[in-house]
């Protein structure tokens, strides 16, 4: 049977985290400014897509829906036994490279199943602006296969976070913002997988265009 929330260790993790790293970070170090928190459901299944520009953008996101969002990891870093534990528990799902999209789509729709919020980026990789150019359909087929919502949230600024060659986090001001719930598509037909990428593209980047 499903379950409406994430697990109680997970969600201890996640606010572990959250208070003693993320949201100083964001808040005080970034100066971060978030907008439409309201429009989070905090329980049940949920679909976060968003740009990315920066891999500093998972932990952000999270932080700003108030709520853990499992993201796929590289394989290799389950091999780590400590990391891989803490990872699991905190909602992370292990994607080797290479491997075909459905050892993916499997393990995102199990967190699904098990009432997590899954998030995608949209573009599947980082863009140099943080504007989505070129959207895939897997996070609309993940909706249409699980009947859960998507959550568009746009990261304005994080791509000036790390500059070429450098390890050290620059203080840039970070904006997030996060838009309406889209219901999912009604089937996994190729055309309906395309309008609500279409979709859930021109709402992040129409947010993102807001600039700070």
């Amino acid at each position: 049977m499903s379950r409406s929330r994430e697990p109680l260790i997970s969600l201890a993790l996640y606010h572990a985290f959250k208070w003693s790293i993320v949201s100083p970070m964001l808040h005080a170090y970034f100066r971060g400014k978030i907008y439409g928190v309201e429009n989070v459901p905090q329980s049940d299944p949920l679909v976060v897509v968003s740009n990315h520009a920066s891999y500093f953008d998972p932990p952000i996101v999270s932080n700003c829906v108030r709520r853990p969002v499992a993201y796929m990891a590289k394989q290799e870093l389950f091999e780590i036994p400590v990391l891989a534990q803490a990872m699991k528990l905190y909602g992370a799902y292990p994607v080797s490279r290479g491997s075909a999209d459905r050892n993916a789509i499997r393990a995102a729709l199990e967190c699904l199943e098990n009432g997590w919020a899954v998030g995608v980026f949209l573009q599947g990789t980082r863009t140099p602006d943080g504007r989505i150019t070129d959207p895939k359909k897997g996070a609309a087929l993940l909706a249409a296969k699980a009947q859960a919502p998507i959550l568009p949230v746009s990261l304005w600024g994080s791509e000036g976070i790390l500059e070429k060659g450098s390890s050290i986090p620059r203080a840039v001001p970070l904006t997030i913002r996060i838009g309406e719930v889209i219901a999912p598509p009604s089937s996994t037909n190729k055309d309906e997988l395309e309008r609500i990428t279409q979709k859930c593209t021109q709402v992040i980047n129409e947010m993102h265009d807001l600039g700070r």
